[in-house]
């Protein structure tokens, strides 16, 4: 019979497993500027990750978009919407492409958007 301890330890092990093993979220995000309604629209194979670094950059103030940072300077975060529009669902196909299915939503997405 094994501790409480031990079935703990096992259970944060699988929980671990499944979250480095899990398809990563891929996908398409814009942020839009509230006073101006522009929108930027990019892709990631990460989109939580590429949107945490966007803010994190902003923050800092070392985005490489200048006009984007000085609005974000200007005006502060409120002024700002991040919001993932698509998610690229899991393939059976090993050799499936996804960068190049993201550059083609991304396009799409650009048209719909600007």
């Amino acid at each position: 019979m094994s501790s409480p301890v031990n079935r703990s330890i096992s259970t944060r092990r699988e929980m671990s497993r499944r979250a480095r093993d899990a398809f990563p979220p891929m996908g398409v995000y814009i942020i839009r500027d509230r006073q101006t309604g522009q929108v930027q629209v990019a892709s990631s194979r990460n989109v939580h990750g590429a949107i945490n670094r966007t803010k994190f950059e902003l923050r800092l103030h070392s985005h490489s978009n200048r006009a984007f940072q000085a609005a974000w300077d200007q005006s502060g975060p409120e002024r700002f919407d991040f919001e993932i529009v698509d998610f690229l669902k899991e393939k059976d196909d090993p050799d499936f492409d996804y960068g190049a299915e993201l550059r083609m939503l991304e396009q799409l997405y650009r048209e719909e958007f600007q």
